[in-house]
């Protein structure tokens, strides 16, 4: 299977997986949002997502990428609908609409606006879920991610178990043959709780305390789904695994720190840092031959 057919067949059954998971979270999980805020994110995402595409078509004078029939503009919206679900899932607002809208708009237009060359391909370095949810818990206050009991709250001891089981098996599934990101899962976790261990032993902890965090379902979700997004993180094997290993350092320099929602501004950090260098390089290429025709 080619790479760009690999990435869509991803994209696909990425789609298909988050969305079985937001039905059954509506109806059998006991999720705390209103079907009205996931509505309104999926919406959001879709609207900016084609107002945009159809801007930079217009400005690159060549055809939207979602013209071409049902299929095309399907495939289109998939990350759109990812996104969309994504932060309708993982934000709590209580019964407000606005603040899904907000995200939602956000981590759509940061896969537009952050952008950076990677082997002459254009592509965004930030994951656009993570920036929306990151940049709309950090402007409103009030806000924050949803907390991880959502995921099993109506659900029976043994079922409750039997839940991260079953989305770690899906998400290896989806890295080792899609993504290609178990390497970057690797470095996370296990740096993740190498930090953990550490910051037991300097604060005289059981060990249990720095660990403990693994076990949740959003550490789960985090690592199989948000931190291993193909369009923001590195190929290469051993770049992945230095990226896992960065955001749990910046995750361990947050909660040094006191600052909450570690998670997500760690990997947003990190995201950044890695879109800056990647400029920086290109621009150092592209002043060689200037400077060795001087």
């Amino acid at each position: 299977m080619s790479r760009p057919n690999l990435r869509l067949a991803a994209l696909r059954r990425f789609a298909i997986t988050i969305s079985v998971l937001n039905v059954l979270g509506h109806t059998v999980l006991g999720f705390e949002n209103s079907w009205a805020q996931m509505v309104v994110a999926l919406l959001t995402a879709y609207g900016t997502e084609i107002f945009l595409e159809i801007v930079d078509a217009w400005a690159g004078k060549r055809p939207p990428k979602f013209a071409g029939g049902v299929t095309s503009f399907i495939d289109f919206l998939l990350p759109a609908h990812i996104s969309g679900l994504a932060v309708s899932m993982l934000l709590y607002a209580g019964g407000l609409l606005l603040p899904f809208a907000f995200a939602a708009a956000v981590a759509i237009a940061s896969k537009h606006l952050f952008t950076v060359a990677v082997n002459n391909v254009e592509r965004h370095f930030l994951n656009p879920s993570n920036t929306g949810i990151a940049l709309t818990v950090f402007l409103f206050p009030a806000l924050a991610p949803i907390m991880p009991w959502q995921f099993t709250e109506t659900l029976s001891s043994n079922l409750s178990s039997a839940f991260p089981v079953v989305v770690v098996c899906l998400g290896t599934f989806m890295n080792v043959h899609y993504a290609k990101r178990m390497p970057l899962v690797l470095g996370w976790v296990f740096a993740f709780a190498l930090q953990g261990v550490v910051r037991c032993l300097v604060n005289d902890l059981p060990l249990v305390v720095g660990l403990i965090p693994m076990t949740g379902v959003s550490f789960v979700l985090f690592t199989f789904y948000m931190i291993t997004d193909p369009g923001a993180t590195p190929s290469d094997r051993r770049q992945q695994v230095l990226f896992g290993a960065a955001t749990a350092f910046v995750y361990c320099m947050l909660v040094i720190s006191h600052i909450g929602f570690a998670f997500f501004y760690a990997l947003l950090i990190v995201s950044f840092t890695r879109g800056v260098i990647l400029h920086v390089q290109n621009w150092r290429l592209a002043a060689k031959p200037s400077l060795s025709s001087s």
